[in-house]
């Protein structure tokens, strides 16, 4: 019997050395599910992600498209954010310049972070920015007020895509957070979703 109780031990620890992979491999797909879901999104246009682009298009094409802007702010920001305009028309393919502005009401300094996406989702691909206030995180001090760029052009490509035949007008909306460092490292990625 003594060998059977041996069998039987070899056998759980066996079986215990499995079920603690799989749980570290789970582990290790969780934490990196978030950097591959935003990578994903970003290179897919997924969910409303913008593309990010080194310069403006290489074509301007006829078709007009309305770009809306929308702002808010996260409960916890003690800050107004707010687009200076509330849309431009421009040509597929003409780089735009639109501006927001964002006022720290708080007696210290705030670092905040913006993520934003465009609707309709499926535009997201579509829609690249070339200089963006919400590529880093933004230190506001007490009482300030800063207007923060956007530069951007939807890509002429979108002119070519059957599913977007219709669109017309895209907005692109930002959530401003408070942003710890703890939170992301201080790292200056593009936020997404």
């Amino acid at each position: 019997m003594a060998s059977d109780d041996m069998a039987r031990a070899t056998a759980n620890q066996r079986t215990a050395v499995r079920i603690a992979g799989v749980a570290v491999g789970m582990l290790g797909l969780a934490a990196a599910s978030v950097p591959a879901y935003r990578a994903f999104c970003q290179v897919t246009g997924w969910g409303g992600t913008t593309q990010r682009a080194e310069s403006g298009a290489s074509e301007v094409l006829a078709r007009d498209v309305t770009v809306r802007f929308d702002a808010t702010v996260g409960k916890d920001l003690p800050w107004r954010f707010k687009p200076e305009q509330q849309s431009q028309t421009l040509k597929i393919g003409e780089t735009g310049l639109a501006f927001y502005e964002a006022t720290n009401f708080s007696d210290a300094p705030v670092v905040g972070r913006a993520v934003f996406n465009v609707s309709p989702a499926k535009a997201g691909a579509y829609f690249n920015k070339i200089e963006c206030f919400c590529f880093t995180e933004q230190v506001l001090q007490p009482g300030e007020t800063v207007s923060m760029p956007v530069t951007y052009f939807i890509d002429p490509a979108l002119a070519d895509d059957v599913n977007l035949d219709e669109v017309e007008t895209i907005t692109l909306a930002y959530t401003f957070f408070r942003y710890d460092e703890g939170e992301g490292g201080g790292e200056s990625v593009e936020a997404g979703l």
